[in-house]
């Protein structure tokens, strides 16, 4: 079936191509990609005729928008590249063991199978956007030629979310702030007496919330390395493990909008339209609150008796192999707080790369000069979310033809079920931003932009951006690959109770 679908839209692109190129040739177009004040007024179309129009005047968009499905697909596809990858990998190992061939003192895995590489490169869900950049940059080439590409890539786009995104993660991930953050959460763990269902209750709930102060890619980082070490290291049932990721993903989703700074969809508006801190609160921040308690409390009752069976093995999980496990040297306070100023001043500058960047290499210097008090420093997941941030940046760009049309369309409910739908297929700090093109927004459509692109933050990977973070720190606990359909269906039901919290309390 892939591959009939592969085949089937390489042969559309192949029709296309000729009618696009000429097109685009007589058209003389300079600017790409082309704004959207750019095309001519549609007012009277319906939906399809608007689009049908974009595309006559600008025929690239239906293959820029070609390939990006291609992008969204193949993250579905994740799961069955890993294992045909396991599958290969296993095929080569049988055969050097059958030829006799020892591995290398170098290499303890033995010979490298190439073809079980690429397939399991091809099923990293952080890198599926950035793989389909270069067919995209080939189209662009092909189409507009290789000045206008390079342009594109080089200042046509703002990669200053991905760089970020890399920063605070590495910084959230490192010792200091992981035991600061599990001292803030053991508090109200404390209550249920640090039972596993208690340490599952204050994950879920402090750490989003924390993401008003810390950012939510930060908070994310955070709160799954604490499920890696408190819950999922357990090995609770699938049905429950798919749960608690859908449940994370709608938490951190919703619990960055306390504040103003904290939030992608929040961050890429929140200075057009004047909201400050006070206003998110208000009209966003407490529902966010009381729906994350209401989410958590539903899961909470549904897997009651599975809590009991994680209470019990719990007494001989030290020596298990899935505990995950920092070392029990505490922290100086002051190196502490060292980290913690290191992140406020990344919170701070988070629009300034220059700043925060610079701060991150001073960072890096401390670690070093304070090496027996920290962990391995966690760079690659970072740098893999950073890498699937700027494919998305990438492709995003090419998309408001038709995203801003549909937006502009809606009224203020199918305008928030809207907005979560396409959030599900594309970041929400690029629906909200391309909501913020689109002139005379009211106050009510603003809200509902807005609430429907974070709650819809959690039914996909690619729904908000510090999703891959979290797969990627807890993709080791689901074999096969997480697979996007069940992660939908564990995080439907919170993004039900969190939609209904924004529109009852609206």
């Amino acid at each position: 079936m892939p591959r009939a679908l592969l085949l089937l839209i390489g042969i559309a692109l192949l029709c296309l191509l000729p009618q696009c190129l000429a097109a685009t040739l007589a058209s003389g177009n300079t600017v790409f990609p082309r704004g959207l004040t750019d095309y001519p007024a549609t007012q009277g179309s319906s939906l399809p005729e608007t689009l049908s129009e974009r595309i006559q005047v600008e025929p690239f968009n239906l293959v820029a928008t070609l390939i990006f499905l291609l992008a969204i697909v193949h993250t579905f596809l994740a799961p069955m590249f890993l294992r045909l990858s396991h599958r290969f990998e296993r095929r080569h190992q049988e055969r050097l063991a059958a030829a006799g061939r020892s591995p290398p003192s170098a290499s303890p895995r033995g010979e490298v199978s190439f073809v079980a590489e690429i397939f399991h490169f091809l099923g990293e869900v952080e890198a599926i956007f950035g793989i389909w950049v270069v067919p995209l940059l080939v189209a662009i080439t092909l189409f507009k030629g290789w000045p206008m590409a390079r342009d594109y890539l080089a200042h046509g786009l703002n990669f200053t979310e991905p760089l970020f995104v890399v920063v605070i993660m590495t910084m959230a991930a490192s010792r200091p702030i992981l035991k600061c953050s599990e001292r803030a959460m053991a508090l109200v763990a404390a209550i249920g007496k640090g039972s596993p269902a208690a340490w599952w209750f204050s994950i879920l709930t402090v750490g989003p919330i924390l993401g008003s102060l810390i950012t939510e890619p930060a908070a994310m980082t955070i709160s799954a390395l604490l499920l890696a070490q408190k819950f999922y290291g357990r090995s609770p049932s699938a049905k429950f493990a798919y749960a608690t990721l859908g449940l994370l993903f709608v938490n951190i989703s919703v619990g960055g909008t306390l504040t103003h700074f904290a939030a992608p969809p929040v961050l890429m508006v929140a200075g057009k339209w004047g909201w400050g801190s006070g206003h998110m609160f208000m009209d966003f921040g407490w529902k966010a609150v009381l729906g994350i308690v209401a989410a958590n409390c539903v899961y909470f009752a549904w897997f009651r008796r599975e809590f009991k069976n994680l209470a019990i093995s719990a007494t001989g999980l030290a020596n298990g192999p899935a505990q995950v496990q920092s070392p029990d040297k505490p922290v100086p306070s002051w190196i502490t707080t060292v980290h913690i100023t290191f992140l406020a001043w990344t919170v701070l500058n988070n629009h300034y790369p220059a700043l925060f960047i610079g701060g991150f290499l001073f960072y890096l210097a401390f670690l070093q000069a304070t090496e027996h008090h920290q962990g391995d420093l966690a760079l690659r997941p970072a740098l893999l979310v950073g890498f699937f941030l700027a494919g998305l940046v990438v492709h995003g760009g090419l998309q408001g033809w038709w995203i801003a049309p549909v937006l502009s369309g809606l009224t203020e409910r199918p305008l928030f079920f809207g907005a979560a739908l396409l959030t599900a297929f594309n970041d929400n700090a690029a629906i909200t931003y391309l909501a913020a093109l689109v002139p005379g927004f009211s106050d009510a459509l603003k809200h509902a932009v807005v609430a429907g692109a974070v709650v819809g933050g959690g039914l996909t990977v690619i729904a908000n951006a510090p999703n891959p973070a979290g797969q990627s720190i807890l993709s080791r606990f689901f074999p096969a690959g997480i697979s996007p359909l069940r992660l939908f269906l564990g995080a439907f039901i919170p993004t039900a109770i969190l939609a209904a919290t924004f529109l009852v309390l609206r």
